[in-house]
């Protein structure tokens, strides 16, 4: 019986092994499954937040000039409205593994503020400003740190980081300019998104933890650049200008560490943008192709080979213009060109499958061999 036990841990052990390596397919041989979010009264949405169970948040049409803020359940089923905060319209731009939503809503008042919801998208608290009329948030971290940006009492917009769910708002002040925007934020705090510097130029910028020390993270040879992603570890994506003016997409190292031009599709011209990136280093985002349209775009592990989304997975009448975010289970969330969300869920290979019901068929084979043999008293 030890025997017998000991072979099938060994067998085990080595089929989840090659299991594993079948599923982790590089980007490019990645394909993906592809659910239409919807939108209110058959109108379009634009997603914009993922968080890790699939629960997607953006905007959703309501056939007048206004949008309201949306987010679904699990991998992307079940559009609920989250309301305003006494206003026309909001929008939605984040969410946590909490399922709490930060974004920014039309006030009673005529202004528009940044909100944090409760979990699951429930109950739209009001964030306040940094003293100027209007604010926005844009990313939420699982302790419910908020990031955003507000006007300030001299008028200026000012990057802003909260406490532990969505209590009181610092200024995180600029890279000498008058003004800056977040665009995200990891679960550390480290706050990522644009800047004005003393010269006037728009840089990318990367904060410490709990949003302090703005630092700028350059560009790729050119005069601006924009951070609009950061994962865990501080790896940084977004897009800057080369020397020769085209605006490529980047990533950093570790902490901001280090910028590298992701370059264009292939076969592709000139620009391309990077929106979202996850533990893996798998960033998405947009690439303008050979006749200037705009393609979505995701990457392998580490930004390795940029990969049009629409080789993957496609649309019966239209194309996939722009991918916002990206999960650690590989969901990603992207629209098309005529203004419609979808939820792209990776699919495992065949061989994968294949491998995993070949060994369940090899692990059965040996559970009945073991009771035939103990029934007749003999052992391997």
């Amino acid at each position: 019986m030890k025997q017998v036990a000991q072979a099938l841990g060994v067998f085990l052990k080595s089929l989840m092994l090659a299991a594993s390596l079948a599923l982790a397919a590089p980007a490019s041989a990645t394909v993906y499954s592809v659910l239409d979010l919807g939108g209110c009264c058959g109108l379009g949405s634009t997603a914009y937040g993922i968080n890790e169970n699939g629960q997607v948040v953006g905007d959703t049409n309501t056939g007048t000039y206004y949008s309201i803020a949306f987010t679904t359940g699990s991998n992307g089923v079940s559009m609920m409205p989250l309301g305003t905060l006494g206003g026309y319209q909001s929008h939605a731009r984040d969410i946590n593994a909490s399922g709490q939503v930060v974004g920014w809503s039309g006030t009673s008042g005529g202004d528009s503020h940044a909100f944090v919801t409760g979990l699951n998208g429930f109950g739209m608290t009001d964030l306040g400003t940094l003293g100027g009329p209007n604010s926005s948030a844009v990313a939420i971290n699982a302790s419910g740190q908020v990031a955003g940006g507000s006007y300030i009492t001299s008028g200026a917009f000012h990057a802003f980081i909260t406490g532990p769910n969505g209590v009181d708002m610092t200024d995180l002040g600029t890279l000498g300019g008058t003004s800056s925007g977040a665009y995200d934020m990891n679960d550390r705090g480290q706050v990522v998104g644009v800047s004005a510097t003393s010269s006037g130029a728009d840089h990318a910028f990367i904060t410490g933890l709990d949003g302090v020390d703005m630092i700028d993270l350059g560009t790729l040879g050119g005069v601006s650049s924009n951070a609009r992603g950061i994962n865990k570890d501080g790896r940084v994506v977004g897009a800057a200008t080369t020397s020769q003016g085209a605006a490529h997409a980047f990533i950093t190292g570790p902490d901001g560490i280090g910028m590298t031009d992701l370059g264009i599709l292939p076969g592709g011209c000139c620009f391309s943008d990077a929106w979202g990136i996850n533990t893996s280093g798998q960033v998405v985002g947009w690439a303008t192709s050979s006749s200037g349209s705009y393609h979505a775009f995701v990457t392998g592990a580490n930004g390795v080979g940029m990969t049009d989304l629409n080789d993957l997975a496609t649309l019966e009448s239209d194309y996939f213009q722009i991918a916002y975010g990206i999960n650690d289970q590989g969901q990603i969330i992207a629209g098309d060109s005529s203004g419609r969300a979808y939820l792209l869920s990776p699919v495992p290979e065949p061989k994968a499958y294949a491998l995993i019901l070949a060994g369940l068929g090899l692990v059965g084979f040996a559970a009945r061999k073991q009771k035939k043999q103990a029934r007749l008293g003999v052992g391997f």
